[in-house]
């Protein structure tokens, strides 16, 4: 959660690269059963990357952007770490409330083919994530 908070307090661009990281924690909370690894906040952020274009002006979602979600899936293979990723999310879309990264990042799961189990937003419930 502190990577957060010091990339808030960052340039205007930080917002955008929060919002990403949101949408791209939902995916990553829905992950099927399968290996577990340890997710930190940091780690996803760098692993989405890539979609901070898309947050920021909209257009095309890069192919890097899609196979970082689906990578963040595949390793989120245990209930703590789907529930941890969700807090990252949360964190995230609190944050970013009323800006139009939140859509933008709300919308990344279904671009790139992947179906989130719960919304994007600051008041989802990460307790209920299997």
């Amino acid at each position: 959660m502190a990577p957060a908070a010091n990339i808030r307090g960052g340039r205007a661009v930080a917002p955008a690269a929060l919002l990403v990281v949101a949408a791209l924690l939902a995916v990553v909370a829905l992950a099927p059963r399968g290996a577990s690894a340890a997710l930190s906040c940091s780690t996803v952020y760098t692993t989405l990357l890539p979609c901070l274009g898309y947050v920021q002006s909209g257009g095309m979602v890069r192919k890097e952007c899609c196979a970082g979600i689906k990578n963040l899936v595949s390793r989120a293979g245990s209930t703590p770490d789907r529930r941890a990723a969700c807090s990252c999310l949360k964190t995230i879309a609190a944050g970013a409330a009323g800006g139009p990264y939140l859509s933008r990042a709300e919308g990344l799961p279904g671009r790139c083919s992947v179906q989130p189990p719960f919304k994007i937003s600051p008041d989802v419930n990460c307790n209920s994530v299997n």
